[in-house]
């Protein structure tokens, strides 16, 4: 096989791409991944969920350390912040992760390939790279991983210094005193928290009458509640139709969702968070045949093909819960698939988190959606406020919430708002993969004290049996 010759090209570096480029050297392929960044990891790694996560946690340890610690008894002199120091850290901990996946593309002898791809013609892609001469790949098969990008918002023009995405608040250098977030959604609530702990004051709008549409109902009800507490507005029902810069900030122009008169919100910042669309541009889609859907997703079978042979997608540029996880599980079952074995995602099992504080979790089904459906079903909750670890902790706020078939008894989706939501949520998951009933997670034995005894809870209450409320 010659130097340019591979069983599969990744066409794309992030969390779907990397992860079938290292599966498929496992399974004995020859593999190339092309990255048009110069590090690995895409848009999760080097501008979304790490580094994010990075500046949460920090932010977080900042507000208990100026609101939380004298309730333990802890004594602090004045707090101040170190905001270059802040952002260091971020930075290290992206570069340290970048480092790991170079470390093991080399581990599984993946070749890493850096410039632009585009699809020449079925099993060719070129490469153009920053710097130096274009090169072609022959591959025997070809992933599309491309990612996301961030949606446009008509009438507002992102700059990255004033009107920001979410690149831009990761790396502001200096807090802002207002600042507006456009859009509910996981991200503008994340970013949202980390600038409000850190001292500006953040208004969030939202063209729906709720935050973090598709969750369940009365998690997102709860979840706004308590992030309103910690000091975040709220402008529901109201759509954003302009921005124009003005001396020393931004002016928004808004309006109600259903219609009326326009008024003015003047911000420092203002972070455009209306959700991502499929990176699919410039790949040579057309030209190749390759067809996509009036989103901009690739249209793929159930085993990630595309209309053309030897051409498959992952991850955010195939349909489905646009998800760093969801790619990873999507590049295993596709090459897994091509080596001959057996590769498939359940889209209805995929778990989605907010890490604000507290977090909130969600997996399978939610309220709404069963009612719509019809379905006879049967509610267990239990509030955190019962829970004997988080009552040592000082973390009471929130409830899990099961949803169970009222005939089968078994669990349709399960629902957390609380601390560590995001960890807990799994054992539901993996609860819901093996098709368990509340009752089995009820008379699984949990440990004393910890806060998964309140999915033990109630799971219990989904039957009128909770113990401890």
């Amino acid at each position: 096989m010659s130097d340019d010759t591979y069983d599969l090209v990744v066409i794309g570096g992030g969390p779907g791409g990397y992860v079938a480029a290292i599966r498929a050297a496992q399974l004995g392929m020859r593999t190339a991944c092309v990255e048009a960044r110069e590090t690995l990891g895409g848009t999760c790694l080097n501008v979304g969920c790490i580094p994010s996560k990075a500046l949460l946690r920090s932010s977080e340890l900042f507000a208990e350390a100026r609101h939380g610690l004298s309730g333990h008894g802890i004594v602090t002199g004045a707090v101040e912040l170190d905001l270059k120091a802040m952002m260091a850290r971020k930075d290290k901990v992206v570069e340290d992760l970048t480092k790991g996946i170079e470390f093991l593309f080399r581990k599984n002898e993946v070749e890493f390939v850096q410039g632009f791809g585009r699809i020449a013609a079925p099993g060719r892609v070129e490469v153009e790279p920053a710097n130096g001469a274009a090169k072609t790949l022959n591959a025997g098969k070809i992933i599309i991983a491309t990612g996301s990008e961030v949606a446009p918002l008509a009438g507002v023009d992102i700059d990255e210094k004033r009107i920001v995405s979410s690149t831009g608040a990761l790396a502001l250098g200096a807090v802002p005193e207002r600042m507006a977030v456009i859009g509910a959604g996981y991200i503008g609530l994340e970013l949202g928290s980390v600038w409000r702990r850190l001292g500006a004051e953040v208004t969030v709008v939202e063209f729906l009458d709720r935050v973090t549409p598709g969750m369940d109902g009365e998690l997102s009800k709860n979840l706004q509640r308590l992030l309103a507490r910690q000091g975040l507005s709220f402008r529901l029902g109201s759509r954003v139709t302009a921005a124009r810069k003005v001396r020393g900030g931004v002016a928004l122009s808004i309006e109600p969702a259903a219609g009326g008169e326009s008024e003015t919100l003047e911000a420092d910042v203002v972070l455009v968070s209306v959700g991502r669309r499929p990176n699919t541009g410039g790949l040579g889609l057309e030209d190749a045949g390759v067809e996509r859907d009036e989103r901009g997703f690739v249209k793929v079978d159930a085993h990630f093909g595309t209309s053309v042979g030897g051409i498959h997608a992952i991850g955010d540029a195939a349909p489905g819960p646009m998800l760093a996880h969801k790619a990873e599980e999507d590049g295993v079952a596709c090459v897994e698939t091509m080596a001959g074995g057996a590769g498939h995602v359940d889209y209805g099992l995929i778990p989605g988190v907010v890490y604000t504080w507290p977090e909130a979790a969600s997996v399978g089904r939610s309220e709404e959606a069963l009612k719509e459906d019809g379905v006879d079903y049967v509610v267990g909750k239990f509030p955190f406020m019962a829970n004997s670890r988080a009552r040592t902790t000082g973390d009471t706020d929130g409830m899990v919430k099961i949803l169970a078939d009222g005939k089968t008894d078994r669990v349709l989706g399960v629902h957390i708002l609380g601390a560590e939501a995001g960890t807990l949520i799994h054992e539901a998951a993996t609860a819901m993969v093996y098709g368990a009933s509340s009752e089995d997670i009820a008379r699984t034995c949990h440990a004393h004290p910890t806060l998964a005894e309140a999915i033990k809870e109630a799971a219990l209450a989904a039957h009128g049996r909770a113990i401890h409320v």
